[in-house]
């Protein structure tokens, strides 16, 4: 692939970035292989998507189930098998000082 100066990255200010030491050899592969990705991105923008709905579906409704109240857990049943409780909720050790 054919690289473009508006294309090129500078692979020795990004490795200095990265804190990464790179050989002279390491710099022109990952240019070279840097620029040919660009390069492909630079093919895909030339495809016509027009068409293409952006989530394959253009019926974009809210698909989540009804918010139904069901039975659940009285607070003596969830706090059952609790180490520790006080005053119907759990008490756990302080993590951070």
């Amino acid at each position: 692939m054919a690289e473009s100066s508006s294309d090129s990255i500078d692979v020795t200010y990004v490795a200095d970035l990265a804190r990464l030491r790179l050989s002279p050899e390491e710099i022109a592969t990952f240019q070279k292989q840097l620029g040919d990705v660009l390069g492909y991105v630079s093919q895909l923008q030339e495809v016509d998507v027009a068409h293409v709905s952006l989530l394959g579906d253009a019926d974009l409704k809210n698909r989540l189930r009804a918010d139904v109240v069901q039975p659940s857990l009285t607070p003596a049943e969830a706090l059952a098998n609790a180490p520790k409780q006080d005053n119907n909720l759990f008490v756990v050790p302080k993590m951070v000082e």
